[in-house]
């Protein structure tokens, strides 16, 4: 699409997202106005400025935005947002900052999504690409703006994490490798409380795809191999699995894990960096996507022994008396925090609760009566952990703040118990984000 086409182009939200759009469209010559109903952050303001891009903030000015000949939407905009619904009335083009950014770039696309993994997969692949001497961006949902990038870097790889508001708005876009852990409810509350709604955003993440291009996937997720019946895929299938099949691309056998196409080779279990049956997918997926790329073995298993981690994902933070505590806020959803009650090696005291998205607490019921040992429930309204957990006949305390929340499961765990932060819920309620509250955890841990 051209600019002369495509005039005038109005950006709404001016967070990472909005703000990279902004920058590129601005750069490719179009009249740019961006638009946000919050207070613009000083820094995303001072980026606009030096660049001679007009913005408002704290309001819509409906007249504009409806003139636009494209819109521009930050993925944290439901589409049930007055002014989405008045734009799709009418007709005119909502997309995703990761779609227009796609448009002004030859680069390759690795794009990560699913309901859980999706962090560490994507920092993996990138920790790989970086190891390689690749040069390549990171995108999506970390790292910068996909378009800022575009707009100002020039990348022969990026590697995206895509969440399903992301997918929801991207069209012509296409990855060239598609990766998907897996799909289990949620975000329900942004599809209506539909879940094929949300089945179906992540299966976007295959839109487009040719028979040039790949797609990594875990082959024991009922709800993946399902979907795969639907569609019509060109793209090469790369599924992994824990056990040995002879159609997957990665499994494991007799401790080592094994990576059988395009080329094959194969690496001691016990020497990857990261633990747990989650992050053994983890690996799985991202040393497949480099596999792929032709980046070598020995470069590919140096780099699945020597990554850090993600902060906020079962991140280790102290021990206190003997009491291990655990900031695991990136659990936004029920299945996250199935994950890190499953890799706990002894009891713990989950503290958990938030801005509920439409949980079904059942996923967890019987790893919460086996690993746990006490329950603290931190968020403004906590009944519906009340009504799930209270019947279970563990200990239980009811907070609104991280402070108090710490104090509570300081008081309730024995020495050689765990305190998890893995709270199945967004943070909005309390917290600016799950950073805040994993860093407002951090703190009061470290002032115990």
């Amino acid at each position: 699409m051209n600019a002369m086409a495509q005039k005038r182009i109005v950006v709404l939200g001016a967070g990472e997202s909005g703000t990279g759009a902004a920058i590129l469209a601005k750069t490719k010559g179009f009249d740019v106005f961006v638009s946000d109903l919050s207070a613009i952050k000083d820094y995303y303001r001072d980026a606009l400025d030096t660049r001679g891009i007009e913005w408002e903030q704290g309001h819509h000015t409906e007249e504009r935005i409806l003139a636009a000949d494209e819109v521009i939407k930050s993925p944290g905009i439901p589409k049930e947002a007055p002014i989405i619904q008045k734009l799709m009335a009418q007709g005119t083009p909502v997309i995703s900052e990761i779609e227009f950014a796609g448009r002004y770039t030859n680069a390759k696309m690795i794009c990560i999504t699913g309901s859980n993994g999706k962090t560490t997969t994507t920092s993996l692949i990138y920790h790989i690409f970086r190891m390689a001497g690749m040069n390549v961006g990171l995108a999506g949902n970390i790292g910068s703006s996909l378009a800022w990038q575009v707009a100002e870097k020039e990348y022969d790889y990026y590697v995206i994490e895509l969440s399903s508001f992301q997918l929801d708005n991207m069209y012509d876009f296409k990855a060239d490798i598609a990766i998907l852990m897996n799909i289990t409810p949620d975000h329900l509350d942004r599809y209506d409380h539909e879940m094929q709604n949300y089945v179906d955003a992540k299966m976007r993440v295959i839109r487009n795809q040719t028979s040039d291009d790949a797609f990594v996937y875990w082959s024991d997720d009922p709800i993946i191999t399902r979907e795969l019946k639907r569609y019509g895929l060109k793209a090469t299938l790369y599924p992994f699995a824990e056990a040995k099949r002879e159609d997957l691309a990665a499994y494991v056998e007799d401790g080592r894990l094994y990576f059988n196409k395009p080329y094959a080779f194969n690496m001691e279990q016990e020497s990857l960096a990261l633990t747990g049956k989650h992050n053994l997918y983890n690996s799985m997926a991202a040393g497949i996507s480099a596999n792929i790329a032709g980046i070598k073995s020995e470069t590919i298993r140096k780099a699945l022994q020597t990554f850090q981690g993600v902060e906020h994902r079962l991140e280790r933070v102290a021990r206190v008396n003997g009491i291990d505590f655990i900031n695991d806020s990136k659990a936004t959803n029920v299945n996250s925090c199935w994950y890190a009650l499953q890799s706990m090696p002894v009891k713990c005291v989950l503290i958990l609760g938030g801005k509920d998205k439409g949980n079904d607490y059942n996923e967890i019921a019987d790893l919460v009566k086996e690993k746990c040992c006490g329950l603290v429930y931190l968020g403004l309204h906590n009944e519906k952990l009340h009504g799930f957990f209270d019947g279970f006949g563990l200990p239980v305390a009811d907070v609104q703040s991280m402070k108090d929340a710490v104090n509570a499961a300081y008081r309730m765990a024995k020495k050689g118990e765990i305190v998890l932060l893995s709270p199945c819920c967004a943070s909005f309620d309390l917290f600016k984000s799950y950073e805040d509250r994993g860093d407002q955890f951090k703190a009061c841990v470290k002032a115990l």
